[in-house]
């Protein structure tokens, strides 16, 4: 008679998967520094300082990644068993999924996206992806009691990056590395796992049915597909993928805070040379979200520049947005040619700018401007995401194919992405000013494929006729004629007309409440410096008193 055993797993508390378990071996790769780094970076980085709920970090992303990783390879081996996947197998995904994110640096995004490009320009194209390999080979190399043949490592490396070519078994199991890093259609339990964690954190009560998800994946032809029933769960994965992009990772302040972070990472590397060690795995081990606080910690004169930036962060005094427009997708290179910090600068010192202070136009300089456009979609940029998966139905288990719109919902979108174009300024004396600029700017654009002396028809509302009457436009251009560029009808085509919802006084410096209350009770102190002391105002007290006492006779 056999004795009851107490399973030898590790059991992990999740506040999105509830219990996680994992195996003896999974956890030896846990219990490894570079695994225990992902303590120190936030998931959504920057986002914390604008969502304080957003506090998670890679750490247990990783976890529930691996967790979904294992449950979808355990469901298409027990569903389909011809598929011949084994629990060996199995590891491999599960350990991909855990160690997918092992190369994320401080800031998660900001850092690969952002900083290294500007910090190392010259050096070859690299992202944390690569990072996380890098990793994962000095993990192994370093910690020898890790069991896990060559072979295996090149695989579970292979599956990270989604590339099915990397290793022997993408000829015979393509469908196993559509799993953690899906690029044929970007269904994945990454998105799966991040989707939910981050709207959990931030307070977004979002539903994107994952377990279902899991359970209607089949593989046909080598591809996971799913239940054509499933397919608006599908499409809401995406848009709750364009949702917090556009909402809560692209928010505003956290952009301007990301700026903010940029500066310091930037003004910092010339003198402590972190970048230098995205290539370097002892050294990245150290690179965490802490290097703000080492940065804020130095003495140096040279860094002083960025300890001033870190206290703004600090003390909310942020970089400012004084503009918005939401621009089609195919627009992108064409703003980002001539809507330009010169642009801008140029426009506010040439352009006789009615209503702004001269000497504020004379201080102005390019590095007070930041121009951010961003690409807003659903995962596959401008096309339907919905076309690149393939379904199956109950009736025909065994064949997919691709659904139509009217499969789906006549109720989406003609275009599945669109360009954000924001304007910040660096200090917010300049808000007016800036604003003023940039809109001339704006008005002053040919129309994207506007040919020069082509006269074209824009729509205008006229304060005495319908809004669809259209007045001719002159293509001339100038820097210092203003002509005008009036919005058009709310409709799918997007205008270069002015944001109404956005309109500063050309001479205004500041729109935070916070930041006018704190100015207001600096000058009531002011004031109160300057009060006559040998005749003091009457206290609370004083007053109560002579109430009582009631007037002199």
């Amino acid at each position: 008679m056999t004795e009851d055993s107490i399973p030898n797993k590790r059991i992990f508390k999740d506040p999105v998967h509830d219990y996680v378990e994992y195996d003896p071996w999974i956890c030896s790769f846990i219990d490894t520094p570079h695994f225990q780094r992902l303590r120190y970076v936030k998931q959504l980085g920057i986002s914390y300082y604008v969502y304080p709920g957003a506090s998670h970090n890679r750490f247990e992303h990783c976890l529930g990644v691996g967790h979904l990783a294992r449950m979808m390879a355990q469901h298409l081996q027990k569903s389909q068993p011809s598929l011949g996947i084994t629990d060996e197998h199995i590891r491999c995904v599960e350990l991909a999924g855990l160690c997918h994110d092992l190369g994320h640096g401080p800031w998660s995004h900001v850092w690969d996206g952002h900083f290294i490009p500007k910090a190392l320009p010259n050096h070859p194209k690299w992202s944390h992806e690569q990072a996380s390999e890098m990793m994962f080979d000095d993990m192994v190399k370093k910690y020898r009691s890790l069991d896990i043949s060559p072979e295996d490592v090149e695989t579970v490396k292979a599956l990270i990056s989604g590339r099915k070519e990397r290793c022997k078994l993408g000829a015979t199991m393509p469908f196993l590395f559509e799993i953690v890093a899906n690029d044929l259609n970007g269904i994945d339990v990454d998105k799966f796992d991040y989707i939910a964690r981050d709207c959990h954190a931030v307070g977004e009560k979002r539903n994107i049915a994952m377990t279902r998800l899991i359970h209607s994946a089949r593989v046909i032809d080598g591809q996971i597909c799913y239940d054509i029933k499933d397919a608006n769960s599908v499409y809401e994965l995406f848009y709750t993928r364009f949702s917090l992009h556009k909402n809560i990772y692209n928010h505003k302040t956290t952009r301007a805070i990301e700026y903010m972070i940029m500066d310091v990472l930037l003004i910092a590397e010339k003198h402590m040379k972190f970048a230098e060690y995205i290539d370097v795995p002892e050294k990245y081990l150290h690179l965490t979200d802490d290097l703000f606080h080492r940065i804020n910690m130095t003495e140096s004169e040279d860094l002083e520049p960025a300890r001033t930036i870190i206290h703004r962060i600090q003390t909310r005094d942020l970089y400012r947005r004084v503009d918005y427009k939401i621009m089609d997708w195919d627009d992108k290179e064409f703003c980002q040619a001539h809507i330009t910090p010169e642009a801008i600068v140029h426009a506010a010192k040439n352009a006789n700018l009615e209503g702004v202070e001269q000497s504020l136009v004379a201080e102005l300089t390019i590095d007070h401007v930041i121009v951010d456009v961003s690409k807003m979609h659903y995962g596959r940029g401008v096309d339907n995401p919905i076309y690149q998966v393939k379904f199956y139905s109950k009736h025909e288990p065994n064949v997919c194919r691709r659904a139509e719109s009217g499969d789906v919902s006549l109720l989406m979108p003609e275009k599945f992405g669109e360009l954000l174009l924001r304007i910040y300024t660096k200090e917010e004396r300049f808000m007016g000013l800036v604003q003023t600029a940039y809109r001339h700017v704006l008005r002053t654009l040919p129309m994207p494929g506007e040919a020069a002396g082509i006269v074209t028809i824009v729509p205008t509302p006229p304060a005495t006729e319908a809004p669809s009457t259209p007045r001719a436009l002159s293509s001339t251009l100038s820097f210092g004629v203003p002509q005008s560029r009036a919005s058009r009808p709310f409709g799918r085509t997007p205008s270069y007309s002015d944001n109404q919802f956005t309109t500063l006084p050309p001479n205004c410096q500041s729109r935070s409440p916070t930041r006018i209350s704190s100015r207001n009770l600096k000058r009531a102190r002011e004031t109160s410096i300057e009060l006559d002391i040998d005749n003091p105002p009457p206290t609370r007290k004083s007053m109560r008193l002579a109430s009582v006492s009631g007037p002199a006779k």
